[in-house]
């Protein structure tokens, strides 16, 4: 090992003992071993028996109470779980550590397989979008249907707010960060995580707060924080960089899950102009825009993430349309019914203040006017949805992606840009082009595996 790399995390066994961690009421928490790792396992017993069971994927720096709120709202409709990743939350390091994209993947596919609940709903937020991506792509047995929150997919021009993020993956990052803010009480990091992570710090109420000092307080007792943080960093950067079949967008191509893509708008950390590549990208997708949301939609608006959830539950039979006239559960917002033959369909006003309507088997034409036949919409990718005042502020959804990538306002690859959150979200059920399936894929090292994972 090279004086650049991480000395090696004690063994589990040796770890300090810390203060407990936090389960919200009606919750519960369980360890389950497995060959190399231990994984702290957080559960809501559902509302009935014979739900579809669900899996949860926290990103860089999370846990599995960042789900919290998005598993109560769907405890009627899913038998949800939520796992610490190897080395966050309450999860102790991984035997190899290895923090990879691939190695977080394995963990995810030995809990699934020992567990025998797949195939499962899983989701995954930011890294843990990046890790289920993988298992959707390697594992389709696995998986029933992905939902990605903020997904980190690889971005070739990063925003500026996220390179502090990146650079964590740098030799000796950490050292420097940790002596940096060796004075910064916990409330102080709590808060700049929030300024960094909600689009407005100020849906946090005081006890959530209190919560998330606590459990940052927790944290940084443990010895193995911050060769945590940096070597998922680092498994992040290197996964960005990798191409061919083991990149992580060829990956994306080759799910064959009926996917949800869920994008904010005052995301400082996965661009926002990423929708667009996404729903491209993803062969079966449908894309929630949340202007105001920041990089944790389903924490900042759980209500909103879920209703979305559900109607990828009716569209692919998990869950009943109420009636039988297809009125709709609400995607966003008042539109995202389902039409007929298995299309999406969208209601809203039109661009006279009508009440057009448009029905598209891809994307989602012109509200008031037919998609086109071949279901990419007007603008040759998903068209736009639900036009008013160039806002599609009565339909729920807004505008989704111009030629040339910027929005009606100039702004850059804005998507959905429909006004506040709550009155209309910008989502609409879209479906991204078709592409080709390669299944000879199997696990690759992917530059992240056991000889990088001393510092990845």
């Amino acid at each position: 090992m090279s004086s650049t790399e991480l000395p090696s995390v004690p063994a589990t066994n040796v770890l300090p003992k810390v203060a407990p961690v936090r389960v919200a009421e009606g919750e519960r928490l369980r360890s389950v071993g497995l060959p190399g790792i231990t994984l702290t396992v957080r559960s809501r017993p559902p509302a009935r028996e014979g739900l579809p069971p669900a899996l949860y994927v926290h990103g860089l720096g999370g846990s599995s109470q960042n789900w919290s709120a998005l598993m109560e709202q769907l405890d009627d409709v899913v038998d949800g779980e939520a796992i610490d990743l190897p080395g966050f939350g309450d999860s102790p390091p991984p035997d190899d550590g290895d923090y990879s994209i691939t190695g977080h993947a394995r963990a995810v596919i030995r809990f699934l397989d020992a567990s025998g609940r797949g195939p499962v709903h899983l989701l995954g937020n930011s890294l843990g979008g990046a890790v289920t991506t993988r298992v959707a792509a390697l594992r389709p047995d696995l998986v029933r249907t992905l939902t990605l929150v903020s997904p980190a997919l690889p971005e070739i021009l990063v925003q500026r707010s996220a390179v502090p993020t990146a650079l964590l993956a740098l030799p000796g990052a950490a050292g420097l960060f940790t002596r940096a803010t060796r004075k910064w009480s916990a409330e102080a990091r709590v808060r700049g995580v929030m300024a960094l992570c909600y689009g407005d710090p100020g849906l946090v109420s005081p006890e959530g707060f209190r919560n998330a000092v606590e459990e940052m307080e927790r944290r940084l007792q443990l010895p193995y924080l911050w060769d945590a943080m940096t070597r998922s960093a680092r498994g992040i950067v290197n996964a960005y960089t990798l191409g061919g079949q083991h990149g992580l967008w060829r990956q994306a191509e080759r799910v064959l899950a009926p996917t949800l893509l869920v994008y904010g708008g005052r995301d400082q950390l996965v661009g926002f102009r990423m929708a667009r590549k996404a729903a491209r990208a993803f062969r079966d997708s449908r894309l929630l825009t949340l202007p105001e949301a920041g990089h944790v939609a389903m924490m900042e608006y759980p209500a909103t993430v879920a209703r979305a959830f559900r109607e990828l539950l009716a569209e692919t039979g998990e869950l009943g349309l109420p009636g039988e006239t297809g009125e709709s559960r609400e995607l966003g917002g008042p539109g995202g019914t389902r039409g007929p033959g298995g299309r999406s369909k969208t209601r809203g006003a039109g661009e006279s203040g009508g009440t057009g309507e448009s029905v598209a088997s891809g994307g989602v034409g012109e509200s008031g006017r037919g998609g086109d036949s071949d279901g990419t919409g007007e603008s040759g990718w998903a068209g736009k949805v639900g036009e008013l005042g160039r806002t599609g502020e009565s339909s729920g959804t807004g505008r989704v992606g111009e030629p040339g990538g910027t929005d009606e306002s100039g702004g850059t690859d804005r998507v959905g840009d429909s006004g506040r959150v709550g009155e209309s979200d910008g989502g609409a059920p879209l479906s991204a082009d078709r592409a080709s399936l390669d299944r000879g894929d199997v696990f690759a090292d992917d530059g992240e595996g056991a000889a990088e994972s001393t510092g990845s």
